[in-house]
């Protein structure tokens, strides 16, 4: 039944799985990975939790989790801070001194190697005043460029990182929406190339869903990533059957957006609460919604209709599910209507994606596909 995941439910579009013109963005070719099967692992660095998070033992716990769901990657997301939307510069200090944080996340890396892991290294930021990193704007051409500086001198701590860690893969921001949409990007284009420099493996870089068409940097890139909380329907109550549609919307996106820019596109975050209809608007976080109900069947449904689809698309390299956490057995990290799958319904759902045979991936399988280990919903 694994099997029927990508064939199935993913139902083939003809022009994706005939167009020879994209054999140079197939996902496998250009990068020779499989496809990412990947979870994202957020950090415990709150000093009321001292001994968690990255590095620790608690994090090779949820490390053996990832391998047991199939999991071939994880994506770990060190933090640095911003004050406001004007940018005036960023603080590497996230809850614990920098230095000390820095070598967490090298034991982490090297814990997740040992296991067979790949590992993409995602230096996030954090703002202070609680509004989005992709609102950051300062004011005058000075101030930009100082931001250019301060921005760079983070990320390059963080490449430094992945380089001599033998880190797979590096995104060089995350929804900077402000900068690589505008007359900005041949900033971020110039950063690209120097950290080029420093690190050796491939770059991505993690745009959100509603401007990846608009990003001015996809050239600069190995990878197109995408943070991808994609809205599957319009109306509450959609059924599963209407879901999949949306679905097949996506899948039609990447499939154009590979084509376009001839290389293969990755999902950097994927993700719906567990809450009802979490993909009819799934940036609204249900701490803003009255009455909040769990609902983990709506959210093994999002889950299922965004992911099936994709799994039949060459040219789609695979996905990191936001996410699990550094202490397994830490919940005061979100909710029970979070993001997280980890013990839900939508948990069945990954791992039948994760035993799956892609259409991306290096090493094709013919037949049919091995069972998962722990039987899911397919």
């Amino acid at each position: 039944l694994v099997a029927t995941l990508g064939g199935a439910l993913g139902a083939t579009s003809g022009a994706a799985a005939g167009d020879a013109s994209l054999s140079t963005a197939d996902a496998s070719s250009a990068t020779n990975h499989d496809a990412v099967r990947g979870l994202t692992i957020g950090p415990i660095e709150n000093g009321y939790h001292p001994g968690v998070g990255y590095g620790s033992a608690a994090y090779a716990r949820t490390l053996d989790e990832c391998r047991r769901m199939g999991a071939t990657w994880v994506a770990i997301t060190p933090f640095g801070r911003v004050a406001n939307l004007e940018g005036r510069g960023v603080d590497p200090t996230f809850e614990k001194p920098f230095p000390q944080n820095r070598e967490d996340v090298r034991r982490a890396i090297g814990m997740a190697h040992e296991r067979g892991l790949s590992v993409m290294l995602v230096p996030h930021l954090w703002v202070e005043s609680g509004d989005w990193r992709a609102k950051i704007d300062p004011p005058t051409e000075a101030a930009w460029a100082a931001w250019a500086a301060t921005y760079e001198a983070y990320v390059r701590l963080w490449a430094e990182v992945a380089e001599s860690t033998h880190v797979e893969m590096l995104s060089a921001g995350v929804e900077l929406r402000s900068w690589v949409t505008t007359s900005h990007a041949p900033a971020f284009s110039a950063l690209i190339r120097r950290l080029r420099g420093v690190y050796h493996g491939l770059i991505t870089y993690s745009g959100n869903w509603d401007d990846v068409d608009q990003t001015l940097i996809l050239g600069d890139l190995d990878v197109i990533g995408i943070n991808a909380f994609y809205p599957l329907a319009e109306k509450e109550g959609a059924s599963l059957a209407k879901l999949l549609e949306g679905g097949q919307r996506v899948r039609t996106k990447v499939h154009e957006l590979a084509q376009a820019w001839q290389k293969p596109v990755l999902f950097t975050e994927i993700g719906y609460t567990t809450r009802p209809d979490p993909a009819v608007k799934p940036w609204i976080w249900p701490e803003d919604i009255p009455n909040v109900k769990i609902d983990e069947h709506a959210q093994a449904d999002a889950y299922r209709a965004l992911i099936a689809p994709l799994l039949d698309e060459p040219y789609f390299m695979g996905f990191f599910v936001w996410r699990l956490y550094a202490d397994p057995d830490d919940v005061s990290q979100e909710s029970g209507w979070g993001f997280s799958p980890r013990g839900k319904a939508a948990e069945l759902v990954v791992r039948d994606a994760f035993a799956a045979t892609w259409a991306g991936d290096f090493h094709k399988r013919r037949g049919w596909t091995v069972a998962a280990k722990v039987p899911g919903i397919f």
